[in-house]
């Protein structure tokens, strides 16, 4: 086999693989470009970055356990207990399910395109090919805006260290923990899937064990050995509020999901990302079912609605619905053990958020949507003007923490839980888009390496729940009375995106992708690349064939 390699800087390169008589015409052509429009402007070493770009550093078991538990954060352990407070726990039971079922509907739309173009940057990169530029162009900034989650996690930290003994301020354990996943996320990304690796078995593990204990509780098999049963379902009640109750957890409960979508981000990164990513998609429906659904239902059966210790807003380990129920089982000791583990979980979350939002912002620079120095890399391929500049945004928490860690926790919930509904409907959205051109191109659906279920009810479900969640979540700010301040603290996530969109519109004046010119082919995996990881499978030792079963 020989190869023939030409390199065109301005706007592509092409590669011509031929084989010989393995192939009817003797070789196959394929094509991809660099992303970015003025290439030919850069300095060599700028090119040389950018050439290189990021490395494919993450495993099959990075991948693997980053979709088990990467999500797992403040949301689940600081925000679940709050969440049955004001639905009571049948209403917060439904709304996980409800949202759970969204989440998985647009994840399977997400591994379509993520295994056929697995690219950094992921949907954002996806709407500038798919729907329009504009749409790339404020999903992307969207998406980046989001990075204040890092202050959202930071702010907990902040608060949950200084539960033990406060011998700092805030903002000072806030600008370390900063500075420690800043330093994570410069060394590259095969560090990154290492501690994540670890960071999401630790979290794992700890909500299995929360399971069996909670188990043990309701069924009065520890504590004070009281059948509990649903006990707390007919007193005080299995809703509060009404319908109203759990209409009002659903934007929350979304924010305990958020991070789900980090699977397709990782595609561009991963190795054999047509194994590894529809492997991840599949593990998603399970782990929504054991981390949520079971953990909210238990949390519910466990403490009733009118525990004061579950509306508490200080958000720390001794008010955390996990350490309640730890506490009813006798073990006094898990304030302590939870505090630890919410400690590494929003750190874990923290860092996450901060390799998604470097990512985003060097897919904006390949695409011609932000600043081109912002797609250079160093030497370990980590994208590190985008770990700088999306780290500035972090330093808010900083500032903000000096006046109340617990208030910015919940003014930063709001806002990244409407950005990441907004990125969860242009996932779906965008997906429409791909399944259609892909049709009017004459491809067939068959040749796609993983294939979403339910087309076209999963992306149509899921973008107009997140719509419907997006706009009607404010309702408080109307009734009984217009208040601004609510409007503002329910809606302002709307406006990075809002703004983005419009001043795209109004000064680069795109237009829509016609679906006969969607590419389809640029950074697509080949049939050559199939063919070798699914040899480099067959070669494979027999114990780690039954470790990938296992997993």
């Amino acid at each position: 086999m020989s190869e023939k390699i030409e390199v065109e800087e301005h706007k592509h390169h092409e590669v011509t693989i031929e084989h010989g008589s393995s192939s009817s015409n003797g070789h196959e052509k394929i094509e991809s470009y660099e992303r970015t429009s003025d290439f030919e402007s850069f300095t060599s070493d700028e090119r040389q970055s950018l050439q290189h770009g990021t490395k494919r550093g993450l495993s099959a078991r990075h991948i693997q356990m980053i979709s088990l538990g990467g999500s797992i954060g403040t949301g689940l352990f600081l925000n679940s207990g709050q969440n049955i407070a004001v639905a009571g726990p049948a209403g917060a039971l439904i709304a996980y399910l409800v949202i759970g079922f969204m989440v998985f509907c647009f994840m399977v739309c997400m591994g379509e395109m993520a295994t056929f173009l697995p690219v950094s940057g992921s949907f954002n990169h996806y709407a500038t090919r798919f729907v329009d530029p504009a749409l790339g162009f404020s999903l992307g900034w969207n998406y980046w805006f989001s990075s204040v989650t890092i202050a959202t996690e930071l702010s907990a930290a902040a608060t949950i260290i200084n539960w033990w003994k406060p011998v700092m301020p805030d903002a000072a354990w806030s600008a370390i923990f900063l500075v420690i996943i800043i330093a994570i996320n410069m060394v590259g990304v095969g560090l990154y899937g290492e501690l994540e690796y670890w960071l999401s078995m630790i979290k794992i593990l700890i909500v299995l064990v929360f399971i069996i204990i909670a188990i043990l509780v309701t069924s009065g098999a520890v504590g004070n050995h009281e059948v509990i049963g649903f006990k707390y379902w007919n007193d005080p009640g299995a809703f509060v509020g009404g319908a109203v109750g759990t209409v009002s957890v659903l934007l929350s409960a979304g924010f305990s999901f958020q991070g789900t979508e980090i699977v397709g981000i990782t595609a561009g990164e991963a190795k054999n990302p047509t194994k590894t990513v529809p492997r991840a998609i599949r593990t998603v429906f399970w782990r929504i079912i054991v981390f949520y659904i079971v953990t909210i239902f238990l949390i519910g059966m466990c403490v009733p609605s009118t525990d004061p210790n579950l509306s508490n807003e200080s958000g720390d380990a001794a008010t955390a619905s996990f350490t309640l129920v730890f506490q009813l089982a006798g073990i006094n000791v898990g304030a302590d053990v939870i505090n630890a583990i919410i400690l590494t979980s929003v750190l874990s979350a923290a860092n996450s958020d901060l390799y998604t939002c470097s990512r985003t912002l060097m897919a904006l620079a390949r695409d011609g949507n932000a600043p081109m120095f912002m797609a250079k890399t160093n030497r370990y391929g980590a994208p590190y003007w985008g770990v700088i500049v999306s780290s500035v945004l972090g330093f808010a928490c900083v500032f903000v923490s000096v006046y109340s860690a617990s208030v910015a926790f919940s003014w930063f919930l709001s806002i990244t839980a409407v950005t990441g509904f907004i990125s969860w409907w242009g996932i779906s959205f965008v997906h429409i888009r791909f399944r259609r051109a892909y049709v009017k191109q004459g491809r067939s659906i068959a040749d796609l390496p993983y294939k979403a279920i339910w087309y076209p009810f999963t992306p149509i479900f899921a973008a107009t729940l997140c719509v419907l969640i997006i706009l009607g979540q404010g309702y408080t700010a109307f009734s009984p009375q217009f208040s601004v301040t609510k409007f503002f603290a329910n809606y302002i996530g709307l406006i990075p995106f809002t703004v983005c969109y419009v001043l795209y519109k109004l000064i680069r004046k795109s237009k829509v992708v016609p679906l006969e010119e969607c590419d389809f082919d640029t950074g697509r995996v080949t049939r050559l690349e199939i063919e070798a990881e699914d040899e480099d499978e067959k070669n494979q030792p027999w114990y780690r064939k039954v470790l990938r079963f296992v997993a």
